[in-house]
């Protein structure tokens, strides 16, 4: 296979360097993607146009449908979709199921495991974490999830407690000393632990804690935010799931008003979140929260959102490529890389939505869609 246009291409395997726009022409051998010139074969396939590493998605759930726990076939076909969509990597924050048989599929994206959600009794949605009796035993089950994941761990960090009837609210599920055992715990283990969390009242602890990652961090401040940009902390911001606060306001109206007011408040705040957490400069990773909500093979429409709330696409492209690839330590596109790569026929730089508009998805040098 031969690829000829504008790639968003690394100068070096060494990762000195960013990736750059790049006009050229490619050769694809034996799944590796180089420079050098190979000679042609009659039959052999040619691709024109713009190139750029696989996409990213770290927050999906393969494993989990709208109601819960899915079986095997389903889980493929997710997989399918984020492949489809030109996500060719993707960290599965937190699974009901075991996933592992996804990634012995070589036509199915590179996939990091999280092991399943940590979370209190009642106090997540049902049937889909792995409930502590009491929050002493988190370190432990941190150290347990990092075992059986691939570097990464997943915990709520807050939800609404249903138990004070009207006045129930997002609360922190963890103390502080807690927390700081859990990611000690997990950096023990060679992990690194990511949280879930909509609230402000969460984050301080978090943040003292040293978490490796913020999924979400709705409720973030300035303050918060300069201090997570600090500690090189990551953030997926999960817009579309954002856009669905009003409707989680809705559904909570009458029997829990002071959490329907809060997830409301949130909803109403979200232009000026989004343009502070944009202009804050903290580590940016794209993510849909796919499995739940929202459809695998979404991230082109998140990657939307993120530029209508301002941020370019030039910028959103390299975030969601080879910035992405290099925080979850993956190689992007440079000479004798894998060749795990979309082609689109217009320059999405021009155009963002030209992500939903794949021409070639190839997957280890292989054209998989």
């Amino acid at each position: 296979m031969r690829l000829t246009g504008t790639a968003l291409w690394r100068p070096s395997s060494d990762g000195s360097q960013p990736a750059a726009w790049t006009q050229g022409s490619w050769s694809i051998c034996d799944g590796r993607i180089s420079t050098a010139a190979q000679p042609r074969a009659a039959d052999e396939e040619e691709l024109t146009g713009w190139i750029i590493p696989g996409l990213v998605d770290v927050h999906c759930h393969i494993g989990l449908g709208p109601h819960g726990p899915v079986d095997q076939e389903t889980q493929i076909r997710q997989a399918q979709a984020d492949r489809d969509s030109g996500v060719l990597l993707m960290r599965d924050c937190g699974s009901p199921v075991d996933t592992s048989h996804i990634q012995h599929d070589p036509t199915l994206p590179h996939l990091i495991r999280c092991g399943t959600h940590l979370s209190r009794p009642k106090r997540y949605i049902r049937g889909i974490s792995r409930e502590l009796a009491t929050p002493s035993q988190l370190p432990e089950a941190v150290a347990q999830e990092a075992a059986r994941s691939d570097g990464w761990v997943k915990i709520v960090g807050d939800w609404i407690d249903r138990s004070e009837g009207s006045e129930s609210d997002l609360r922190p599920l963890w103390p502080g000393e807690v927390l700081r055992d859990a990611v000690a715990a997990a950096h023990e283990s060679g992990a690194r632990l990511t949280v879930h969390t909509f609230s402000h009242a969460a984050i301080d602890d978090l943040l003292a804690a040293g978490v490796d990652g913020i999924e979400h961090g709705s409720g973030m401040d300035d303050d918060q935010l300069s201090e997570a940009r600090r500690q090189g902390v990551v953030i997926t911001p999960t817009l579309c799931q954002i856009e669905l606060f009003e409707s989680f306001a809705q559904a909570a109206d009458g029997k829990f008003a002071r959490y329907a007011q809060t997830m409301r408040t949130l909803y109403e705040g979200r232009h000026d979140h989004y343009e502070r957490l944009f202009d804050s400069g903290v580590h940016l990773l794209p993510g849909t929260d796919a499995g739940g909500y929202q459809d695998h093979g979404s991230l082109p429409a998140e990657l939307a959102r993120w530029h209508a709330a301002g941020l370019p696409p030039a910028k959103i492209l390299d975030i969601a490529t080879w910035q992405a690839r290099d925080a979850l330590g993956y190689p992007s596109l440079y000479d004798g890389a894998p060749a795990d790569c979309v082609v689109y026929e217009a320059d999405p730089r021009a155009d963002i939505t030209e992500l939903s508009r794949p021409v070639a998805v190839i997957l280890g040098g292989t054209r998989v869609a």
